[in-house]
């Protein structure tokens, strides 16, 4: 079944673009939150908390503290969330077809999805804050030992489908068994990669509360701190998207979309909930020796049975 089309002014500001991008990363946020609150045994947010923390942080003052470079203090999150929506440009968002698409839009869409974590260790490295620092420093430690299993997983699917453009691996998805099924390897490190790219649990320790305050972002306040959390929402929603499409059998429908990502959600949810904090040591070492190992492996035999 061929993606829906919608008028391309249409999709790139109200669905499944612009808009649509803003409501669906509070709306997965909430979902998130309300189900590792259930599998912990807590009530969790009301359905209405995270526009309500939004529209709080947007009023409140943003703060510039001393030491910093004030023009990058204050750019660097509106570039981190004009990233991550400029990568929902070549993603089926809702099993639509992309508002724009092109040979080789995969490398540039991951690409895009880098910047926020550059983004953020910049915004740390900005500011005079020890924590601050400390968090920045393992924010871009994290960054390059889980991009690289995340490129790698995602590479399975383009291979198998012949393609580096995420539309025609989207068709393949759609016309052959579920490479969750022929790539289980893949999936897996998918998975994982995109828990470490977000920073959720058990790999937050480079924004760990109860160590270094909010880490890159202590110094963030108002504005610049819900940039940053809306560009990770809707990053969310985009990684997502994408794990869908390359392992679930591709999207044709906003029907596939919504049961195929928060199915994902549901079982990120539940790993959230299961393990406790890793330390930076344990979150990178063993990651990077493992999940690397293992998605190279499963290209490998990619080639040869190719």
């Amino acid at each position: 079944m061929n993606n829906l089309t919608v008028h391309p002014l249409i999709g790139l500001l109200l669905f499944p673009g612009g808009l649509f991008l803003l409501a669906s990363g509070l709306l997965y946020e909430w979902i998130d939150r309300k189900l590792v609150a259930r599998f912990q045994n807590r009530v969790g947010p009301r359905f209405i908390q995270p526009l309500a923390d939004l529209v709080k942080l947007l009023a409140k003052e943003e703060i510039s503290p001393e030491g910093v470079n004030k023009p990058l203090f204050f750019i660097l999150p509106v570039v981190a969330l004009a990233a991550a929506l400029t990568a929902a440009l070549y993603v089926p968002m809702a099993g639509f077809v992309p508002a724009g698409s092109f040979r080789g839009d995969l490398i540039i869409t991951l690409y895009l999805l880098s910047v926020l974590t550059l983004c953020l260790g910049l915004a740390g490295a900005n500011t005079i804050s020890r924590f601050a620092i400390i968090g920045a420093t393992r924010t871009l430690t994290q960054l390059f030992s889980y991009e690289a299993p995340f490129l790698l997983a995602l590479l399975g699917p383009a291979i198998a489908a012949a393609s580096w453009q995420i539309t025609d691996v989207d068709f393949y998805a759609q016309q052959h068994l579920w490479m969750a099924v022929t790539q289980p390897i893949g999936f897996l490190v998918a998975l994982v990669g995109l828990m470490g790219k977000l920073e959720l649990p058990p790999f937050d320790s480079p924004e760990a509360e109860t160590e270094i305050v909010a880490g890159a972002m202590t110094e963030y306040s108002g504005r610049g701190y819900a940039l940053f959390r809306l560009g990770k929402n809707i990053e969310l929603v985009i990684g997502l998207t994408l794990v869908a499409t390359f392992y679930l059998g591709g999207l044709a429908n906003p029907v596939q979309f919504l049961i195929k990502t928060l199915g994902l959600l549901v079982v990120l949810a539940a790993l959230q909930s299961l393990f406790a904090r890793l330390r930076i040591d344990q979150t990178v070492g063993l990651w990077w020796r493992v999940g690397a190992l293992l998605a190279l492996a499963q290209l490998l035999v990619l080639f040869l049975l190719r």
